[in-house]
């Protein structure tokens, strides 16, 4: 018999469009195809890496959406390839043509898997400096960033999903003012990506970031240094480049994958990630072995993900890197009454998730005979996996309890409608929560140094890092002008040292923004009607008086 998995109809509908092999497949077949690919005998080939009695209970908790491999596992599950991997951390390596050539065949490889692809420029010369062997002059590392941002543009991952990309740049290089300027998009530039999402800009594929190394942590002004100062400004104003924080003995982690959670030094290395659905789960020990057998089914996933190139294939057992991650964590703090904040609850909870994980994973990899893992967890967004699960998305909060959705019709004809937030719906029904106290991205807007606190708290159980976007108010507004800058710079320069990474995102930043927050009211009210955006009734900035 049938059993219905999904909380909603936008879960089944990303289910359908996403994942599933045909309109037969279920959510339960896609489990049970999963585990046997990942940890069983995969097509009566390999001895099974996992007991029966594990693969069972861990088929079980993917069902019930208590624990989920991330997309790129979901997607292969049962197809014949298995790559299972979500990103590929690469670096120019060398200061050579060659190394262009080479960068852009390994970046078309990995795209071409459905993985997205994360790079670190900072060894290439600045623009301007002299080549030796043709006499020119080379032309820095944002032309060759630009490069693959554009072959980004003409590869479908997998042919089946956009591009992903991040390009990271040393503070201290030389071109760093021209990075920082990167993505100012002008106006018009801007007017265009909201007609139309596809229009090509300034590195409009790729998420850009500056790496912070130690000669930054250690200086004593560096709250007012003049890079990280303009970084602040242009976050605050554009959303980027964002903040790559790699101190002590993770200074020469600066290789990030795409959404920037999972870290590394090593060129080729690779993502493998999973994450617990904490708000399906109510008990410590349930907990506990959820925690234990997801870690086992990533240390599988270490032997049998197909990979792009021979290179990486090294890495990986070199490295065997994990990325076991949480999701529902704003969703378990509602059904618990709580606000947005790290109570005493969630660190015994996040102290269960760090040390089970470790032992898990280092006791299987030596049932295996295998190399241990040299990083266990790292948090990523689960955009489309938190989705599936009914529930927040990483560590994130709720983006509003309710908004307006624009989209376009045919191509060419913006609608839009209002809509509850279907987990926030979810909890208000369950859990009788008044959907007007409820902490939301938005509603946090101004409140920026509560999220980043939050980050800050869940970063110290994670080895590797946390994918997390702040919510800022659109540049120019109250809370997020020039005269603001200074003390957004010393908020974050303060939580840097327990960070390792930092995005933010300011209202209206970007074209084409398809959600903007309404009130609980409003939407209710207008719920399942949709408008045209160019009628008389529409309004392009937000909250509408129809």
């Amino acid at each position: 018999m049938h059993v219905q998995r999904f909380k909603n109809s936008f879960a089944e509908t990303i289910f359908r469009t996403k994942y599933a092999q045909g309109v037969e497949d279920t959510w339960d077949a896609l489990a049970e195809r999963l585990v046997e690919d990942v940890c069983g005998s995969r097509w009566g080939k390999d001895r099974p890496l996992m007991s029966a009695t594990d693969r069972d209970q861990l088929t079980q908790y993917i069902k019930e959406q208590k624990f989920i491999p991330d997309g790129r596992y979901l997607w292969y599950a049962g197809r014949g390839n298995s790559y299972f991997n979500n990103c590929f951390l690469l670096r120019a390596e060398e200061d050579t043509r060659e190394e262009w050539a080479s960068l852009t065949q390994r970046s078309v490889s990995c795209l071409m898997t459905g993985g997205g692809i994360g790079i670190d420029y900072s060894i290439l010369r600045p623009k301007g400096k002299p080549l030796s062997r043709t006499g020119g002059l080379s032309s820095g590392p944002i032309p060759l960033m630009q490069m693959i941002n554009e072959v980004g543009r003409g590869v479908m991952q997998g042919g089946s999903r956009r591009s992903a990309i991040y390009a990271s740049l040393n503070w201290l290089h030389e071109d760093i003012p021209l990075f920082l300027q990167a993505k100012n998009w002008s106006e018009s530039i801007k007017a265009l990506k909201s007609a139309d999402f596809n229009f090509p800009a300034s590195l409009d594929m790729t998420n850009i970031s500056v790496n912070y190394d130690d000669k930054w942590l250690y200086n004593s002004d560096r709250a007012n240094l003049h890079t990280f100062v303009e970084n602040c400004r242009q976050a605050m104003m554009t959303g980027e480049p964002g903040f790559s924080f790699n101190f002590g003995e993770k200074q020469n982690e600066t290789l990030r994958n795409a959404c920037t959670e999972v870290t590394s030094e090593d060129d080729s290395d690779v993502c493998n990630l999973g994450s617990i659905n904490i708000s399906n789960i109510t008990s410590l020990e349930e907990f506990k072995n959820v925690v234990r057998l997801a870690s086992m089914f990533l240390v599988c996933g270490t032997l049998r993900a197909d990979l792009p190139y021979d290179k990486v294939y090294k890495v990986r057992e070199k490295n065997r890197r994990l990325g076991l991650g949480l999701m529902g964590i704003h969703a378990w703090l509602l059904q618990r009454g709580s606000g947005y904040e790290v109570t005493p609850e969630l660190h015994k909870w996040l102290g269960i998730y760090e040390r089970v994980s470790e032992r898990a994973a280092n006791e299987h990899c030596d049932r295996l005979f295998i190399s241990r893992p040299v990083a266990y967890r790292a948090i990523a967004p689960t955009g489309s996996i938190g989705i599936l699960a009914g529930t927040t998305t990483g560590i994130e909060p709720l983006f509003a309890v309710a908004y307006k959705r624009r989209y376009l019709t045919d191509g060419t004809k913006w609608k839009y409608e209002f809509v509850v937030d279907s987990t926030a719906d979810q909890l208000i029904k369950e859990y009788g929560l008044d959907p007007n106290k409820i902490d939301t991205a938005y509603g946090l807007s101004h409140d920026y140094e509560k999220r980043i606190k939050f980050q800050a708290d869940i970063q110290d159980y994670v080895d590797m890092s946390i994918s997390s976007t702040i919510n800022l108010p659109s540049w120019g507004s109250k809370g997020n002008d020039v005269s603001d800058v200074g003390r957004f710079a010393e908020t974050l320069s303060r939580y840097a040292p327990r960070l390792r990474g930092f995005t933010c995102y300011p209202d209206g930043s970007r074209g084409g923004q398809p959600l903007t927050e309404v009130p609980y009211e409003e939407a209710i009210k207008h719920k399942g009607i949709t408008y045209e955006e160019n009628s008389d009734r529409a309004c392009v900035s937000g909250v509408c008086g129809i």
